[in-house]
């Protein structure tokens, strides 16, 4: 009877020495990458100008190449991601592939607006090569312009078909505007842009294909779709929303 607690004493006593060194073994993902090699250029493969909600992750990863002086694609070169508070990648850093490549996932930050994403790599003299990438998170009244977007927008506003939509572009005499063309939709207020939502294009001397969706929207969802377009203009407008950047 005596000699239990003991023994209770001496399992505890050794599932604590365990349980300290295993807290204090850093996992391998943890271990600090180093490069076999250094390239001269970082460029963008995929990734950038992508949309999410705000806090959620991209729909496509971004994927990055490190190039050489000639051009050609590095292996074993390191590669660190960065952005601003609350941005998060998966990995944050990785060597390039066979193919110069390295893929991460990314997570957008919890505040609508346009964020600036970093791909950075070290060359042979060991300076920093960067890239930046643009990402926009949409709140709520943008992740529902964005809505009415796709319901009654993109078939003629948007030149590409899709599996769930055939678009109606190339049958249009006058070709609509896709949302993204900034340099278009900057020089347009949001007064007239509720005009020609509303009233069609012909309320502002515009195409008549164009039609008036007043008695279909709502005044909230024709401003909606307006802050929609705002966000994913390309350049975007000047009042768009706030940029962050990882400084």
């Amino acid at each position: 009877m005596t000699r239990a607690p003991a023994i209770v004493l001496s399992v505890v006593v050794a599932l604590g020495a365990s349980l300290a060194t295993s807290c204090s073994r850093k996992p391998a993902s943890a271990a600090a990458l180093k490069p076999t090699a250094f390239g001269a250029a970082i460029v963008e493969s995929s990734g950038g100008k992508q949309i999410a909600q705000t806090g959620g992750l991209l729909p496509q990863p971004v994927i990055v190449q490190v190039n050489d002086e000639q051009g050609t694609a590095v292996t074993g070169a390191l590669v660190d991601f960065s952005g601003p508070a609350g941005v998060s990648f998966d990995p944050a850093s990785a060597l390039t592939d066979s193919s110069g490549q390295v893929t991460t996932n990314v997570s957008l930050g919890g505040m609508a607006g346009r964020y600036k994403v970093t791909a950075s790599t070290i060359d042979k003299a060991h300076k920093t090569v960067e890239i930046t990438l643009d990402e926009i998170a949409l709140g709520y009244s943008q992740t529902l312009g964005r809505q009415l977007n796709e319901q009654y927008c993109e078939r003629c506003h948007n030149p590409e078909s899709t599996v769930e939509r055939v678009s109606n572009y190339d049958n249009l005499e006058v070709k609509p505007h896709p949302f993204t063309e900034g340099d278009t939709y900057n020089k347009i207020s949001d007064a007239d842009l509720t005009a020609i939502i509303s009233h069609g294009g012909p309320a502002l001397n515009k195409s008549a294909l164009m039609p008036a969706w007043g008695n279909t929207l709502s005044k909230s969802e024709i401003q909606a779709l307006i802050s929609y377009i705002r966000a994913v203009s390309d350049p975007p407008i000047r009042n768009a929303g706030p940029v962050y950047a990882k400084n």
